[in-house]
Parts: C-alpha cells; sequence; structure tokens
C-alpha cells in the first residue's frame, strides 16, 4: 500500500496542476511534504515503539493513513491536500518505522532472510505497480480515487494486524525519550527543503528564501549538537563518524535523489510533450520500478561476492548511460520515444545493482548493537534525498520554462524538452558524484562476512 501511493503520486502531479490550476513547484509539495513528513516521523515513531511496542503503533498507522487517504479525496484546493497529505505520512511513518522489526520478530533466525526478502518483493511489486494503477485511475475514476483505493486495503491491514500480529514482548530498557530532538527535527528539515522547492517563485535573493534558509541551517545545527549530546539520541550521529559509513549515505543520498527526481520529471515529460494519457505514460514508467525491483537480488549476489564498490559503481554508471540517452532522445519525436522508454528500463537497471548493496555496506559498518540506530540514519537519508530530488527538479524545471508562471500547461514543446534536459544534466551530475563516493568507499568485506541485508532493497 505505501509503495504504491508513493509512486502512484508521481503520475498524479501533471493531473493536479490542471485540476488546481497550481505553479509547479506548489504541485510538487504533494509529494514533498508526504516525505518529509515521513523524514521527520520515522525516527521519533521508532524509538517510542521501542518503548511502548509495535502493535499498537503500527495499527494506528494503518488507521491514519487511510484517514489521510480519505480525506485527500475530499480535498477541494490544493493546500487542503498537501495538509492531509501530511496526516497520510504520519501514518506511513508509523508503517515504515515498525515494518522491519516486526518481521524480524516474528520470524526465527533461520527464516528471517525469507522473511525480508517477501517484504521485499511486496515493495517492489508495489512500486511497479503503482504508476500503472495510478494512469488507469486517472483515466476511469478521477484523481480522488487515487486516495480512496487506500481505504479498504487499509482497513484489511488492520484487521488482519490486529487478529495475527504478535504483541512485543521483552521491551528493552532504552532511556528517556529525546524530546529536543523530535521538536528540532521537523522545522530543521521543512525550512531547508521549502527553501530548495520554492527559490524560484519566492527570488533567489529574496527575504523569504535567505530567511528560511537560515532558519533550516540554525536548526539543522541545533538538532545536530542536541544530537551528540543526548544519552538516549533519536539518531545516533556518533555512526557518521565512521568513514564507510558516511560515504555510504552520502551515495545513498544523491542516489535516491537522482531516482525521485526522474520520478517527478518523466511523467510531465511523457503528458505535456508526448500528450500521452495517463495510463500510458504510468505503464511507461511502471518499467523503472519493475527492473529495479528485478536487479536488486542481483545487485545482492555481486555484492556477497565482490563487496559493495564494484557493483555500486557500475550501477550509477549504467544510470549515466541511461540519463544521456533520455536527455538526447528526449525531443517530442514519438519515433525516439521507445529509446526513452527503453533507458528508463536501463535507468532501473543502474538503481537495482546500486541500492541493494549500497545498503548492505553501510549496515555492515554498524555494531550489532547498533543496527536500529543505522537502520534509522539510512532510512532519514533516504526520505532526505527524495525530498531533495523532487523540489531540486521541480525548481530547474520551473526556472527552465521561463516566465510562464510556474506552469508547465501550454508551454511550447521545445521549451520543456530544453527544460526537460536541464534538469537530466543535473540528475546526471548528481548520478556521476554517487559513482566516484563509491570507488573511494573502503573495499570493507563481502556481504556473507558483514551480516549484510541485501535481500531488501528498500529499506523501511
Amino acid at each position: 500500500m505505501g509503495q504504491i501511493d508513493a509512486s502512484m503520486t508521481q503520475v498524479l502531479l501533471p493531473r493536479l496542476e490542471v485540476e488546481f490550476g497550481a505553479r509547479l513547484s506548489s504541485v510538487s509539495w504533494v509529494a514533498v511534504a508526504y516525505l518529509l513528513a515521513m523524514a521527520s516521523f520515522t525516527p521519533i515513531f521508532g524509538r517510542l515503539a521501542d518503548m511502548v511496542g509495535r502493535k499498537l503503533l503500527y495499527l494506528g498507522g494503518f488507521f491514519l493513513f487511510i484517514v489521510g487517504s480519505g480525506l485527500c479525496g475530499f480535498a477541494t484546493d490544493l493546500p487542503m491536500l498537501i495538509f492531509f497529505r501530511i496526516l497520510q505520512s504520519i501514518g506511513a511513518a508509523l508503517l515504515t518505522s515498525n515494518s522491519i522489526a516486526i518481521i524480524v520478530m516474528a520470524t526465527g533466525e533461520e527464516e528471517r532472510g525469507r522473511g525480508l526478502g517477501l517484504q521485499s518483493a511486496a515493495q517492489a511489486v508495489g512500486l511497479g505497480a503503482g504508476p500503472a494503477v495510478g494512469g488507469l485511475i486517472l483515466d476511469t475514476l478521477g484523481w480522488q480515487w487515487a486516495f480512496w483505493i487506500n481505504v479498504p486495503m487499509g482497513l484489511a491491514g488492520v484487521i488482519l494486524g490486529w487478529l495475527l500480529l504478535p504483541q512485543t514482548k521483552a521491551l528493552p530498557a532504552t532511556g528517556r525519550f529525546d524530546w529536543y530532538g523530535a521538536l528540532l527535527i521537523a522545522p530543521a528539515l521543512t525550512a531547508v527543503v521549502a527553501a530548495l522547492n520554492e527559490g524560484h517563485a519566492w527570488g533567489f535573493a529574496s527575504p523569504a528564501l535567505i530567511g528560511c534558509a537560515a532558519f533550516g541551517i540554525v536548526f539543522l545545527a541545533l538538532f545536530v549538537r542536541t544530537e551528540r549530546r543526548a544519552t538516549s539520541p533519536l539518531l545516533d550521529l556518533h555512526l557518521l563518524g565512521r568513514r564507510a559509513f558516511l560515504l555510504g549515505n552520502a551515495a545513498n543520498f544523491l542516489a535516491y535523489a537522482v531516482l525521485f527526481g526522474v520520478f517527478f520529471l518523466v511523467p510531465f515529460a511523457l503528458v505535456r510533450i508526448y500528450d500521452d494519457s495517463a495510463l500510458v505514460a504510468g505503464l511507461r514508467l511502471s518499467i523503472l520500478p519493475v527492473m529495479l525491483g528485478l536487479l536488486a537480488p542481483v545487485g545482492g549476489m555481486l555484492y556477497d561476492r565482490l563487496g559493495a564498490r564494484a557493483p555500486t559503481s557500475c550501477g550509477m554508471l549504467i544510470c549515466i548511460a541511461s540519463l544521456a540517452t533520455i536527455y538526447f532522445f528526449l525531443d517530442g519525436s514519438a519515433a525516439n520515444l521507445p529509446l526513452v522508454t527503453l533507458a528508463l528500463a536501463l535507468f532501473g537497471v543502474g538503481q537495482g545493482l546500486f541500492i541493494s548493496p549500497n545498503t548492505s555496506a553501510i549496515m555492515a559498518t554498524a555494531p550489532p548493537e547498533q543496527t536500529g540506530q543505522a537502520g534509522s540514519v539510512l532510512n532519514l537519508v533516504r526520505l532526505i534525498g527524495m525530498s531533495a530530488g523532487i523540489a531540486g527538479a521541480s525548481t530547474l524545471f520551473a526556472v527552465g520554462l521561463g516566465d510562464t508562471g510556474g506552469s508547465t500547461l501550454n508551454v511550447p514543446t521545445s521549451s520543456l524538452v530544453a527544460s526537460c534536459r536541464g534538469v537530466i544534466l543535473l540528475l546526471g551530475g548528481l548520478a556521476a558524484l554517487a559513482g566516484l563516493i563509491s570507488l573511494i568507499r573502503p573495499r570493507g568485506v563481502a556481504g556473507r562476512d558483514a551480516g549484510a541485508v541485501h535481500r531488501s532493497p528498500i529499506v523501511e
């Protein structure tokens, strides 16, 4: 449900631009606000779950998710929709912060890999189906049903979870809750991403942008200072002192920024430049997560044999080649559209080869007693990367369109193509940086010697 919603929303954005008559940077908040709220609340709920147990919080996550989803469908304007998306994402954060721990708790040591593998398969299916399901809904039922479809699935999740999930037993002594860190993390992340997302609309020298950026930097500094001094922090930032952990997370941030930058840009390109219907655009976009899911196990096997450096570097090299193909052949010509679609599949291959070994390498650097903290940092970096990728792609896309009021409607094809190419150049540069970081990371050891978790390409 969560993965379908995350990938479906990207296909929804061009339609919302028309429905609400909003500029590009405003529409992008439908996706960005969701990811930002998840990034802010996931470490908080993960810490609370360690203190009070997981079952009730997990079922509460289902409840909040379906309430937020239902209200999203009734939204009458864009600010209302964004507010309800934040409510929905708080439920998603409750689910995300508990899902892997529940699987680990419910399976024995000998079945843990199989359990996590089944979860990864479900995530891959959700990511792959989301754009196609979203396109079908938009073409037949209306955009509201993209949210209402979550309600019956969520209710089924609540009922099954209540009946089947075990209660958490023998809770560890985890110390006091870090209230200062919890209060600082949300405004810090929101201010930084707001400055990135609204820079073009506000003006790059505007007091609003400068103030927002300064606010974000100050709150981030306060958050880092608080976490370093806390006896039981939300996030153990001392892990970033490990070079391999720091480099792996830097590459993680860049890879997800590139991935969701592509997820944001491609639906606009297909719908506005090629006049694809929402369903056709969704089907074309689906090939990316499908290939990612198929290649993630291959990346895990390569990590077992070769370590992380080779597969992650090759994965980013493939992503760069695919972005170069999109750059040259995304020109509005129907004859070149199959090559663009093929390049999306190639991009999914590259991401699949990268994400799984990189995740394994990050987790292998953490001591066993800090695995939970390492996973929290990894998830936070991943979500911030997604938010930054969408925000950066949205801003650069709007800048490239020139004096259009930040809208992609009624814009000449040549302007749309030029603007798309500018975003692709940015994403290619980020991918190259991720590849370079992968090349200079410490060699480490192979996955089977380091407690790898390569079976889960998308860690939650």
